[in-house]
């Protein structure tokens, strides 16, 4: 039910992670996972350090798009950096959803650093039962 929409995925998050943060004008990407579970699909973002008031998540026909970005903490002068590997920046992520999922019942749930969506599939997308009349008879569609 979800799309692919970048073949060369993997080489583009392996450049990003070696060229630095990501920003708004270019973010990186976030890692995911996506699986169906019963009637919907379950997208699954990590997003670790990132407070719920910073994720941005749109919906436009069906593009699914993920917009977040972690910014660094506030240090007082006196503090002096010495290692700093936890990446900062903007991340971003889009997904084509398939016409068979319902994109006006999504529900998202964040906790603990991962970004959970939850998407129905459609009404019209689901298995029906057709009855056929005989001869003349009616022919029946139930839901």
């Amino acid at each position: 039910m979800l799309m692919r929409t970048d073949p060369f995925r993997e080489l583009d998050r392996l450049a990003q992670q070696l060229m630095g943060p990501g920003t708004w004008s270019k973010p990186s990407a976030m890692p995911m996972d996506a699986y169906r579970e019963g009637d919907e699909y379950v997208v699954a973002f990590d997003l670790p350090g990132v407070p719920a008031d910073a994720i941005d998540i749109d919906v436009e026909r069906n593009m699914l798009t993920v917009k977040a970005e972690r910014r660094p903490v506030a240090k007082a002068d006196d503090v002096q950096m010495e290692l700093s590997e936890r990446p900062l920046g903007a991340f971003s992520r889009q997904i084509v959803l398939a016409d068979t999922l319902d994109t006006e019942r999504i529900q998202a749930d964040y906790d603990a650093g991962v970004l959970t969506l939850r998407i129905p599939i459609a009404e019209r997308a689901k298995p029906r039962k057709i009855s056929i009349g005989v001869g003349s008879g009616h022919k029946e569609i139930s839901g």
